[in-house]
């Protein structure tokens, strides 16, 4: 049997004594004493909740800064293959060919078509090529990947004025003469392309360049091992594989259609689709429904639609708004998550071309052409919520007439916002009062637009108080926002500072932190950190809040360097300990805080301590009291007076002069092992000295804390017994002074005053750690004016021109 440790051992006083007669005996033994927390529940190690694996973040995400416009257009020359119709469709990028002539149209139709990809994606870099020969097809391909390294390069490319692919997969492009069509392979493509890649085949029978590219990718993936196997064998080194499964493709047309030639349509139906996506959908929407718009005008106020599409607050902007919300939707609540996040989630202009595909596939299959993508997405055409955009139309058409053929001596007409998110956000609420009575609840489809009203500040508040309902169904809540994509949403709006949005910005961090603490990496990125701590320390906000608040900078610093140093820039110590008088949830939050803070940073003591703000007795009264009233008035010269260490300090004097053995051994153990390590030249008993130095008035610098071992041992020596508080010992007034010089207790004050005067000059000489920097730190966002020293206590008063603190 293993023996137990001398500080926990303990003296059955009733086996020793032999007397089983409790009633003999009014003490019960502190060891005898009932014991808490002692049930399995308390004693069984805590395991924390089981984490999922996270799908909701893109695995590999490419962005699209290099653009190929490849237009293969001949104007005035028709292809040999195709017959087409009088009349037929002429229009390419909303420009009619022939009213100009076939350079400055071709011209023209390039600057449109990069100015309409500019729309989605403006910082992107634009390189056209106009009916080009394959020399220059290379040179630019290979140049622009280049240039994108390890990012995506979008190719382009409109095949009206060239033969239909070949059945191999071939393209046409022009000889330098421009009197034959060259083939182009499409294996040849790949090589110069590389991967990733984003390809746009507007041209009929494109459907075969798709099918196509997946054979040339396997060959090119053949010849690859092919040739690392026989580098291996020569000890060459390889270049690094080319994966074309990073590559999407989107064309018009499957194999062996061709493209409508419907005059009231553009010639690049595909096309417009995808760059003009609400200006196709309302000419559309004009040529198959009945509209409050006469047929012979709605054509030409279309193309005059007012307001850009980056701002909301316009018609077009706003079409092109709840365009992103429906079509995002539609993705979303039909594609799996691994598919929605590679092409709806990847970057700006991949996301934005992929939502516009829905649409031309909606518009294409009416006349009788099947858009093919690679990867592979099902036909949404029939989806309902194309019912809302439709509604939409009409209602926005219904308005063109008075916007911008305003009555003579009139004002101007106001546009009238459409009720769309207003509505779905009535939908999403009455999801949630009456979702809770279904035994199997679905996901509800408008959390995808419920996500893009956060992007405006009229519904805002309210989109986040749904918000925070949905999130408290559970944690599959809080992983359904994700996957749908609310994190980018929320890390900007941490750089909003209206306070009406605090209580729920805090509780949905909270949820995203609880469900995935890898976040914090994210947060402290995007400097989110000084949002909570900014919450945290503000009074106004109401302890549930700030508790929130810490829990999520608990999160932040949980285990994460880069968070660690981040909170203690900040200031995270100080503002967590003015939270420590709030409520008990507060409290205990921001300990945890500091413990998290404080986990795994053994090397940064010194700075941690330099950051910990002094605590003043106001702040605390009650529980710093009870400190000071035993604590000497040293301090050890490296430390501040309010850090962990002199409080520490602090209470281990006090238990080293507890009348119970084994409490004062042990502190008393700590004691002399910490004045050992200061400096080999300071004792334990010269430490004594300095003591008795300090309590005579001596004003001589000191080195340590006061030591315990020169306080004389209490008169009862019994292990259990408790000596009264030193305010409890009270003299009797009126006594007459009856102590003689010559007593013992006047020979002692000689000898402690003959020691006093001969350990002077040890302790001036001894070899002590101090700070060589002095370390202020305030509150007040001005420089100090005036600094004044308390006369009796370790306090300071700083005061500014129109501060103080």
């Amino acid at each position: 049997m293993t023996e137990m440790p001398p500080y926990l051992a303990v003296k059955d006083e009733e086996k020793n004594s032999g007397q089983g007669d409790s009633d003999t005996s009014s003490d019960v033994d502190d060891w005898d004493l009932p014991l808490s927390f002692d049930k399995p529940r308390h004693l069984e190690p805590i395991k924390g909740a089981e984490r999922v694996e996270h799908t909701w973040r893109v695995k590999e995400k490419y962005k699209t800064h290099c653009v190929a416009l490849v237009l293969c257009l001949n104007v005035g020359v028709d292809p040999p293959d195709v017959v087409k119709t009088q009349p037929c469709a002429r229009l390419e990028c909303w420009i009619d060919p022939q009213s100009l002539s076939p350079s400055k149209a071709l011209e023209s139709i390039g600057h449109a078509l990069q100015s309409q990809y500019e729309r989605w994606q403006p910082r992107a870099r634009y390189k056209q090529s106009l009916d080009p020969t394959s020399d220059e097809v290379k040179k630019l391909c290979c140049s622009l990947r280049r240039n994108a390294k390890d990012e995506r390069v979008l190719f382009h490319y409109n095949g009206h004025g060239v033969p239909k692919p070949t059945t191999q997969g071939e393209i046409w492009v022009f000889n330098r003469a421009y009197t034959q069509y060259i083939p182009l392979s499409m294996y040849d493509l790949q090589t110069w392309m590389g991967a990733p890649s984003l390809y746009v085949y507007d041209c009929s029978n494109a459907g075969v360049i798709v099918d196509n590219f997946k054979q040339f990718a396997e060959q090119h993936e053949r010849e690859y091992e092919a040739q690392m196997n026989s580098k291996s064998e020569e000890g060459a080194a390889v270049g690094p594989a080319v994966s074309y499964k990073n590559c999407i493709q989107l064309a018009a047309c499957a194999a062996g259609q061709s493209l409508p030639m419907n005059p009231e349509l553009p010639a690049d139906l595909f096309t417009a689709c995808l760059t003009t996506p609400v200006k196709m959908a309302m000419k559309w929407f004009v040529l198959r429904e009945r509209t409050r718009v006469a047929p012979s005008d709605v054509h030409d106020l279309i193309d005059k639609i007012p307001g850009q599409v980056t701002d909301r607050r316009t018609m077009l902007g706003e079409l092109n708004w709840i365009f992103t919300a429906i079509t995002d939707t539609i993705a979303w609540s039909s594609l799996p998550p691994e598919l929605f996040q590679q092409l709806f989630r990847a970057d700006l202009l991949t996301a934005s071309l992929c939502r516009n595909f829905l649409l031309a596939d909606r518009i294409m299959r009416s006349y009788n052409c099947t858009p093919v993508s690679l990867p592979a997405l099902p036909s949404l055409a029939a989806h309902p919520l194309w019912a809302a955009w439709e509604h939409t139309l009409d209602l926005a058409l219904a308005q063109l007439p008075r916007l911008l053929r305003p009555a003579p001596h009139a004002p101007p007409a106001d546009y009238t916002h459409s009720p769309f998110f207003r509505d779905q956000l009535t939908a999403f609420q009455v999801w949630l009062d009456l979702g809770k009575w279904c035994g199997w609840r679905p996901m509800p489809a408008q959390l995808p637009m419920v996500l893009q009203v956060l992007l405006s500040t009229l519904h805002r508040v309210r989109a986040l108080r749904l918000l925070c309902r949905f999130l408290a169904l559970g944690a599959w809540a809080a992983r359904a926002v994700l996957a749908v994509g609310i994190f980018p949403y929320m890390l900007k709006l941490l750089q909003a500072s209206a306070p009406d949005l605090r209580a729920s910005m805090v509780y949905i961090w909270a949820k995203i932190i609880a469900v995935d603490p890898s976040c914090q990496v994210d947060l402290v990125n995007a400097k989110g950190h000084k949002y909570f701590l900014a919450v945290l320390q503000d009074p106004t906000v109401d302890s549930e809040h700030r508790t929130l608040a810490a829990y999520v900078l608990a999160g932040i610093v949980d285990n994460y360097p880069a968070g660690q140093e981040a909170a203690l820039q900040g200031s995270m110590i100080s503002i967590c300990l003015e939270q420590l008088e709030g409520g008990a949830r507060l409290a205990q939050w921001a300990c945890i805080c500091l413990g998290r803070l404080w986990r795994g940073e053994t090397g940064r003591g010194g700075r941690v301590d330099q950051g910990w703000d002094a605590l003043s007795e106001a702040r605390a009264p009650a529980a710093q009291h009870a400190l000071v009233r035993n604590a000497a008035a040293l301090s050890l010269p490296s430390i501040g007076f309010g850090s962990v260490y002199m409080k520490l300090w602090n209470i281990l004097t006090a238990m080293a002069r507890e009348p119970h053995p084994q409490i004062s051994q042990m502190a008393n153990d700590i004691i002399n092992y910490i004045a050992n390590q200061v400096s080999p030249h300071i004792t334990v008993d010269s430490v004594g000295r300095e003591l008795e130095l300090s309590r005579s008035g001596s004003k001589e610098p000191t080195s340590l804390p006061p030591s315990p071992n020169t306080r004389s041992s209490p008169l009862a020596h019994h292990e259990h017994t408790r000596t009264l508080p030193s305010g409890s010992r009270r003299g009797k007034a009126g006594l007459p002074h009856t102590i003689s010089e010559d007593s013992v207790g006047n020979r002692e004050r000689d000898l402690r005053d003959r020691d006093s005067t001969s350990s002077n000059s040890t302790l001036r000489n001894a070899r002590v750690t101090r700070l060589e920097t002095q370390a202020f730190h305030s509150r007040c966002p001005l420089p100090p004016a005036v600094v004044l020293f308390h006369p009796y206590e370790q306090h300071a008063a700083v005061a500014s021109k129109d501060n103080f603190g």
